[in-house]
């Protein structure tokens, strides 16, 4: 809130002080009157900024609550969720609800217990929205195709509409991920639980039933509400490393009957993505690893194995066929859309194109396989990296909406959130839609469900984004304590982003990204070349450009911003002198690196402790 700061109490014998964890605020507050006794340094808290004048130039305020220790392992999920106000825990009448839910059975329900179907998610899951099963279609009619189940957690059966679970799961929107805890949309008695697809237990699902022909074309599908029970719960790797002549005592009896029918239909399934042709852009994640005591152990990026592209494949089938499904049934839905690019961004991403000598017409209309086109004709070049990371920014950002304008990532007309239910609300509402639609139920998508949609939407797509930033912010915080340790070591990354304040720089080991000062670039002035994305040194035109491969030192790092701080090691690319130039002012943007003395107001400079 405007008039709360989350921060860490410094504590002297004349004052007490609360330092802002956001790493963007310089403003400390100075807490008046009496705090309490027990009051550390090193405390978090939460501090309530009280009206009137700053002394001495410090805000006044007072402490509200303490929420952790700042030298705590798990710091930085607490930092987020409270610098984010994500909602946690659960009232109690959504817990009585979670509670009294009992196990499902048949009534109403097609028994689906005798297909082998799986769940393939990461290693450390533990709740499990989908599983999926396929084998060759049996009718003559379709040489070469395939059926493929992808069977759904019912959470409709368990949350109903109005509900106090309910109500709770749409003010949450979602459930948030760190590296060490989840915050569940839904109380664990649902979502580790009975809503959980756990192997070798019966469980209430949504599945549909789709038919592939042999070039990957989708020629039919059906929805059921039905009873599974798993055959059994891998992991990607585990997936993966069977199919590649590796299996292990689970995997092996499941080779032949369920695994390679799985990785054959995604086969076909894949020709036919290939044709349509989403958006390939890479976008590598870290994964975070932690011992029992909460100390980070590595930081790696996640590999993208063909077992998480198979996975991701059929639930987008399964995601489409809900949109298609209420749309024939005229059933109001929230679709999941994402917009073209707009004009202003693709004229940027042309004129950024022409810096490097590459053509694209800014009359062109945006298609996914034209920035296809581009990326792979620029894999092996210099600039890879760089034009990698323009195309991603270049791109809008995908929302929750009841007006369909289509998918333009995926490259799909109607695209729908389905197949996670567990933690997102609006699958949960596409459930309750496909229920009223295909009458499977008395707990189908209500008048007052619908008329609320509008509304609902735009609170699911805020708290996605709050999610997100949350999520981003903890794994910084973990990624600056796990470097606190090497303040003085050399690392390589690449230029990540290109400021007129300094250069951000993305580690090749962590994944991290810190803060080049311009102050750190050397003694000249510098202006900020926008549609090149770099900084060009006005005397020797020497210049940093977005991608450049370099080698910095870390001078700080500080867990409780996840602010680090580096200074250059590198030289710049080589540039041509300008023409001289009269005695008048710097051309705009031009910043002077020698008289600058750090990063400007809005970039914190940690302190080392």
């Amino acid at each position: 809130a405007v008039h709360r700061v989350l921060g860490v109490v410094r504590k002297s014998a004349r004052q007490v002080r609360v330092e802002p964890v956001d790493r963007r605020s310089r403003d400390q507050v100075l807490i008046e009157g009496a705090a309490p006794t027990d009051l550390r340094d090193g405390d978090l808290v939460v501090a309530r900024l009280t009206p009137g004048d700053r002394r001495f130039g410090l805000h006044r305020g007072e402490i509200l609550e303490r929420v952790g220790r700042e030298d705590d392992p798990r710091a930085a999920s607490l930092i987020a969720i409270h610098a984010h106000g994500i909602p946690t825990g659960f009232p109690e009448a959504a817990e009585a609800e979670a509670e009294a839910a009992r196990e499902a059975d048949l009534s109403g329900r097609e028994d689906l217990r005798a297909l082998p179907l799986v769940t393939i998610d990461p290693p450390d899951a533990r709740d499990h929205d989908d599983a999926v099963y396929a084998e060759p279609d049996a009718d003559a009619g379709n040489p070469g195709g395939w059926v493929v189940w992808v069977a759904i957690a019912d959470v409709a059966a368990y949350v109903r509409p109005g509900s106090a679970l309910d109500r709770t799961a749409r003010d949450k929107g979602n459930s948030v991920y760190f590296p060490d805890r989840v915050e569940p949309m839904l109380p664990e008695r649902l979502s580790a639980g009975l809503c959980s697809l756990r192997a070798g237990e019966n469980r209430a699902c949504l599945a549909v039933r789709m038919v592939f022909d042999a070039s990957g074309r989708k020629t039919g599908h059906r929805f059921v509400r039905g009873l599974m029970r798993s055959a059994a719960k891998l992991s990607y790797e585990q997936a993966q490393a069977a199919i590649d002549g590796q299996p292990d005592d689970i995997t092996g009896p499941l080779l032949d009957g369920v695994l390679k029918p799985l990785y054959a239909a995604y086969a076909v399934m894949l020709a036919a993505r290939r044709r349509r042709s989403p958006l390939a852009i890479e976008s590598p994640e870290r994964r975070i690893l932690m011992d029992a005591e909460g100390q980070i152990t590595a930081i790696r990026a996640r590999a993208v194995l063909p077992a998480h592209q198979l996975i991701e494949e059929m639930m987008i089938q399964a995601n489409v066929c809900a949109a298609q499904t209420l749309e024939a049934r005229k059933t109001p839905l929230i679709y999941r859309v994402h917009d073209t690019p707009s004009q202003e961004k693709v004229h940027a991403l042309a004129d950024f194109l022409a810096t490097l000598g590459l053509p694209w017409s800014k009359g062109e209309a945006p298609r996914t396989d034209r920035f296809n086109r581009l990326l792979e004709e620029t894999r092996e070049s210099p600039s890879a990296a760089i034009i990698n990371e323009v195309v991603l920014r270049s791109q809008m950002q995908a929302i929750y909406d009841t007006d369909n304008i289509g998918h333009f990532g995926l490259n799909l007309d109607r695209y729908a959130h389905f197949t996670s239910p567990i933690r997102r609300y609006a699958d949960l509402i596409v459930h309750r839609g496909l229920i009223r639609a295909l009458g499977l139920g008395e707990d189908g998508l209500t008048d007052r469900d619908i008329a609320q949609l509008k509304g609902t939407a735009e609170m699911i797509t805020a708290a996605e984004r709050r999610a997100m930033a949350a999520e981003r912010d903890a794994i910084d915080r973990y990624v600056a304590a796990f470097l606190a340790d090497r303040v003085g070591a050399t690392f390589t990354g690449r230029i990540s982003g290109v400021t007129r304040f300094g250069l951000f720089i993305r580690l090749d080991e962590t994944g991290a990204d810190g803060l080049v000062p311009i102050s750190r670039l050397g003694g000249e002035f510098f202006v900020h070349d926008e549609t090149a994305h770099a900084l060009v040194g006005e005397r020797s035109g020497a210049h940093w450009p977005l991608g450049l491969p370099v080698e910095v030192r870390l001078v700080e790092a500080t867990p409780v911003t996840g602010g680090l701080l580096f200074d250059m090691l590198s030289d710049p690319v080589p540039g041509v002198p300008p023409p001289p130039r009269g005695r008048g002012p710097r051309r705009p943007g031009a910043v002077d690196a020698r008289r600058r003395g750090g990063p400007p107001p809005g970039v914190r400079k940690g302190k080392r402790r």
